[in-house]
């Protein structure tokens, strides 16, 4: 590992001697290190994608640094760099939103559709820092947004169905544009059945039914000065969870912002320094998180395990430049409250309800600066420096739940305030169609809700109840990354990698001691601090045209996690690939795909997991745009797992197989 880090380390530093001679200044605004993957206008996401109306889960499985954890058919959470959502961070627009469910059914990017999505801007490590504190990085989903200009309205229908699971998509989206006001609407509504795994054998309770409403409206109040507000509803009931004990009678999410942007006018700034961007946000959003066991058969003793989170925010953002430095300065804090309870109704009505807070009112205030300049050294190569400094504060607002947690921590105080430090620097250098970058990065992050002040969470994965501990240190992180790439008219290639050395990693561990609540469990494991544990990611991306019609594209990734005592860590990809070719000519188009996973070798039975065998699927689609005058109709069709290979992979839940054969239909509309 220390070999492949040190070849990345002189190879860049090569690089950028040779091309380091040339010293000339330029202001042009250097490139940014994140990944970004682009999903499309509401009335042009049908000609960008091979499934139109897939879920944002499968979109997000196109970057080669994210995997999903998978319980059910619908909410993947999301593993960004080998690591799951305590040490990542997910955004909308920004904005900063916390789940309600303690067993991490309702992922963030569940809340939000694809079909009033643009893209998902992906940040390794701390690159994602300026979202808040983070060890493997961000994903901020950005949303839809009209320009100014006079098109006046336009609308979409968006409708789609899937054999397996009978999955039932409809959608339609209206928008109204003038030069000086903007309205964006969007509606969209999936109803799913349990579906099947290879050879048609039925994964029960893999159900889900969901609807999404999203608007945005801007308008100028001056020519340089916008005002923006935002919403965003999304329920879903029934949703059925096979890998877990529980499904999910309701995950209903309210999302809402109000934001300020000012662009000041060329003649109001000095030659020195020019402000190119204020932009200002304040925002609120509040989730509601039900599960439900009534539909399962032979359940030992009925539950009911609701969980509420609602989060205030706000973040100031400046962007400027200053001869060749461009510069960031965003101002960011947010007020959080989770709580989750749990009542067991004994089959005897005679016993007496068991009632306890398994999230005990936590409220948590965070505050943090984020800086950034990065500066272009030349035409050809820039460097970028980031630091920022935040306040982590936590308190345990419910009584009874803090005297629940001093059972085990009896000198616990009810608050705890933490600060949390950031720097990184790169560098990065773009030139004859040639590019590197080399860059390192300390981190710190606080524990999570559950990792602090959890009681009794049951993990269904390997089978023990998990309780909190407030007196965690800080997590911190050492971080290294590095990429090469290439790219001509018809051939580019980058090849990226990143390295975490992370002290203080916060994990269960098994406490004999202590017995266990929940009927089967194995045992009580408490979070406590690991001395260190290191991650290793590498992605290759290849992408060939080979004439105006042909064109391949393939990826390889491979993962690489242990602890300080050499033994793997947990949710760690074997390698995996995927290789397509598409043909398009003129309105039609089609594609070829095969996916896959080596076999998983490096598991952990200590953490629940077992040995997953290989798989290989191959997809087919093709679609055609029909044009009636000003209007575009997209009909694309496909075949997912054309071989109905029945496959399991190392991030499935308890090994639920993933979907059979599946054909699919996607009809888009716009006029």
């Amino acid at each position: 590992m220390k070999k492949i880090v040190f070849f990345w380390v002189l190879f860049c530093l090569a690089i950028a001697s040779i091309y380091g001679q040339e010293q000339t200044k330029d202001s042009i605004a250097p490139n940014n290190l994140n990944e970004v993957i682009v999903i499309g206008k509401k009335s042009e996401i049908s000609q960008k994608q091979v499934k139109p109306l897939a879920s944002i889960d499968e979109y997000l499985q196109q970057s080669g640094k994210i995997e999903m954890i998978k319980r059910g058919g619908y909410a993947w959470e999301p593993v960004l760099n080998s690591m799951a959502t305590e040490r990542t961070l997910i955004t909308i627009d920004g904005m900063r939103i916390f789940g309600a469910c303690t067993d991490k059914m309702d992922p963030i990017t569940s809340y939000i559709e694809v079909s009033n999505l643009s893209e998902a801007s992906i940040k390794t490590g701390q690159q994602g820092a300026c979202h808040g504190a983070t060890i493997g990085g961000a994903i901020d989903l950005k949303r839809n947004r009209s320009s100014f200009n006079d098109l006046g309205w336009k609308t979409s229908v968006n409708t789609g169905f899937e054999t397996n699971s009978n999955q039932k998509i409809f959608g339609t989206a209206v928008n109204y544009v003038s030069d000086s006001f903007y309205i964006d609407t969007d509606f969209m509504y999936r109803d799913a059945d349990n579906y099947s795994g290879g050879n048609s054998q039925k994964v029960l309770f893999s159900q889900f039914r969901k609807f999404n409403i999203s608007a945005t409206s801007g308008f100028l109040i001056d020519k340089n000065k916008l005002v923006e507000g935002s919403i965003i509803y999304d329920k879903a009931t029934d949703v059925g969870y096979p890998a877990l004990p529980m499904d999910v009678s309701l995950a209903e999410a309210l999302i809402t912002s109000l934001k300020f942007e000012y662009v000041p006018k060329p003649e109001n700034l000095t030659s020195d320094l020019t402000l190119t961007n204020w932009e200002t946000k304040i925002y609120y959003n509040t989730i509601t998180h039900k599960m439900d066991d009534t539909k399962r058969p032979a359940v030992p003793i009925h539950m009911d395990m609701p969980g509420w989170s609602d989060t205030y925010g706000f973040y100031s953002k400046i962007k400027g430049v200053f001869e060749n430095h461009h510069f960031d300065v965003d101002l960011n804090s947010f007020y959080n409250r989770s709580i989750a309870e749990m009542t067991m109704y004994p089959s005897d009505p005679n016993e007496n309800l068991m009632f306890m807070y398994t999230w005990p009112d936590v409220r948590t205030f965070y505050g943090s600066l984020f800086l950034e300049d990065n500066i272009a050294l030349n035409a050809a190569s820039s460097l970028k420096f980031s630091a920022s400094l935040g306040n982590h504060f936590n308190e345990v607002a419910n009584q009874f739940g803090l005297e629940s947690l001093q059972i085990f921590y009896p000198k616990m105080s009810k608050s705890k305030s933490r600060i949390l430090k950031s720097i990184s620097a790169n560098y990065l250098q773009n030139q004859n169609g040639f590019e590197c970058g080399l860059g390192i990065a300390y981190g710190e992050r606080a524990p999570s809700v559950s990792e602090g002040y959890g009681f009794y969470l049951f993990n269904s994965f390997d089978r023990y109840d998990y309780i909190g501990n407030p007196g965690l240190k800080n997590e911190n992180s050492v971080e290294g990354n590095a990429f090469l790439g290439y790219n001509n008219k018809s051939f580019s290639a980058k090849l990226t990698s990143s390295y975490f050395r992370i002290s203080n990693y916060i994990i269960g561990k098994p406490d004999a001691t202590v017995l266990p609540m929940t009927i089967g469990a194995s045992g009580i494991k408490i979070h406590t601090a690991l001395d260190y544990a290191t991650i290793f990611n590498t992605d290759l991306n290849l992408e060939y045209q080979f004439d105006s019609h042909f064109k391949a594209k393939g990826q390889v990734v491979y993962n690489y996690g242990k602890d300080f005592e050499n033994q793997n860590l947990p949710f760690i990809s074997p390698l995996r690939y995927s290789t397509a070719l598409n043909y398009k000519r003129d309105r039609f188009s089609s594609e070829i795909m095969i996916q896959g996973n080596a076999t998983q070798t490096q598991y952990s039975p200590f953490y629940g997991e077992d040995r997953t065998s290989d798989y290989a699927i191959v997809n087919l689609s093709s679609s055609y745009l029909f044009t009636i005058n000003e209007s575009k109709l997209n009909v694309r069709a496909g075949i997912e797992n054309v071989l109905d290979t029945y496959y399991s992979t190392f991030s499935d839940w308890n090994n639920i197989p993933r979907k059979g054969r599946n054909f699919f239909l996607n009809i888009t509309f716009a006029y």
